[in-house]
């Protein structure tokens, strides 16, 4: 049979629903049994790969220098990686000029089953969705996530141009070249779209991106920054009653897309990254690959000014500096919410939306992690809107490798 069930779980320390969807049949896999054992090291952006659970190590693709990112056909899903991520994050603003953040994510992760496995419920590949809105008014970060093994067009992610799915949550990629997003979640809802104003940016050397010391340790990366966001969220209220009306935004955000098979380097602890649309038409990547005593395993930037030029900076340009600290009332997990982040010789302050910004994703990904809506300054002159996300502060991230 082809029918699905839908499990509804809460999360008991954010109160986040999480849907799983389950396709009704007789058969020995039970998803949600792999997933809990499987699922510990998915990445949060993507800088590791999900743990394997098979008895021999499958084959999977490898991140090499001498294959380009060749855009659009390198939009869609690369099946034969290990893991592959499409995540999307942006600054809103309201009728009443009020900012809002917001972030949708697509994970897909091959499992190592057997491709040549015939069934219909064959686990081969595994979609996961996080959504979350960042709202002032609210003075917390609301989020939701969804998992499910794909088939059956409810969970697909396809080859050559962006179009993935699971249930009701989706992100295409239209022949313009813009983005539908759509996430109906449990508390609130995204419906936007997401318009280039500029080319894609290129990271790394040609999209093959470093994560770490060996050449192997990397992934292929490109960014969207400097997107105009149109469209209409619906938000919790505020005094805890039912959502309030959809309300109409405009706003700019980023998208990554990044794929690999490769997990980060043994020493690494977690990350921080950031990324920046500035307000003179300039976007800036960042991030620092750190070890479990805070110093760098690997770092670096990339900085395209406004004519297009791009600045790239190496591990030793790069670092994030705590400036402030927030401990969560969730976890207790403490936060560098503020930072300064030095690319050469520019220093860029980050400042949070709104403090809490944490995310709660135990369910799907095994992670708790800080991902918010920051601003950007240069000598106390706010230059751009950044996203800013923060691992392995709660636990060291279960990374593996040698």
């Amino acid at each position: 049979m082809r029918a699905w069930l839908r499990l509804a779980t809460r999360n008991a320390a954010s109160h986040a629903r999480v849907d799983v969807l389950e396709p009704v049949a007789a058969t020995r896999f039970s998803p949600i049994r792999w997933v809990l054992h499987c699922i510990s090291a998915l990445p949060v952006i993507g800088m590791l790969a999900v743990a394997p659970c098979f008895a021999a190590p499958p084959e999977f693709a490898v991140v090499t220098q001498e294959h380009p990112v060749k855009l659009p056909t390198d939009t869609g899903a690369h099946a034969s990686f290990r893991t592959e991520w499409w995540y999307a994050t942006g600054w809103l603003t309201t009728p009443e000029n009020k900012p809002l953040g917001f972030q949708i994510t697509f994970f897909r992760s091959a499992t190592g089953h057997d491709a040549a496995d015939p069934s219909a419920f064959a686990p081969t590949q595994l979609i996961i969705a996080h959504a979350a809105l960042s709202d002032p008014a609210l003075g917390h970060l609301v989020h939701d996530q969804r998992i499910a093994r794909q088939g059956f067009g409810l969970a697909y992610a396809k080859a050559n141009n962006t179009d993935v799915k699971l249930d009701t949550w989706k992100i295409v990629r239209a022949a313009d070249g813009h983005y539908d997003v759509t996430a109906d979640a449990g508390e609130f809802a995204l419906h936007l779209a997401l318009t280039p104003t500029q080319p894609p940016l290129i990271q790394g050397e040609r999209g093959y991106s470093r994560k770490g010391p060996r050449p192997e340790q990397a992934s292929y990366y490109y960014s969207e920054p400097q997107l105009r966001v149109s469209g209409s969220v619906m938000r919790p209220s505020a005094s805890g009653g039912s959502s309030q009306p959809p309300t109409v935004v405009t706003g700019v955000a980023w998208l990554d897309h990044e794929w690999s098979s490769t997990l980060l380097d043994a020493n690494a602890a977690g990350w921080d990254w950031l990324g920046a649309n500035l307000s003179d038409g300039s976007a800036l990547m960042a991030f620092k690959v750190r070890s479990r005593d805070g110093h760098a395993v690997w770092a670096h930037a990339a900085l395209r000014d406004r004519a297009g030029r791009v600045t790239s900076f190496g591990p030793s340009e790069v670092d994030f500096a705590p400036r402030r600290m927030w401990r969560s009332p969730h976890t207790n997990t403490l936060y560098p919410v503020a930072m300064t982040v030095r690319t050469g010789a520019l220093n860029w302050q980050l400042d949070p939306l709104m403090d809490d910004q944490e995310l709660d994703s135990r369910q799907s990904t095994g992670a708790v992690y800080w991902e918010g809506a920051t601003r950007v300054s240069r000598d106390g002159v706010e230059v751009g809107r950044a996203y800013l996300e923060l691992t392995g502060y709660a636990d060291a991230l279960r990374i593996g490798g040698k």
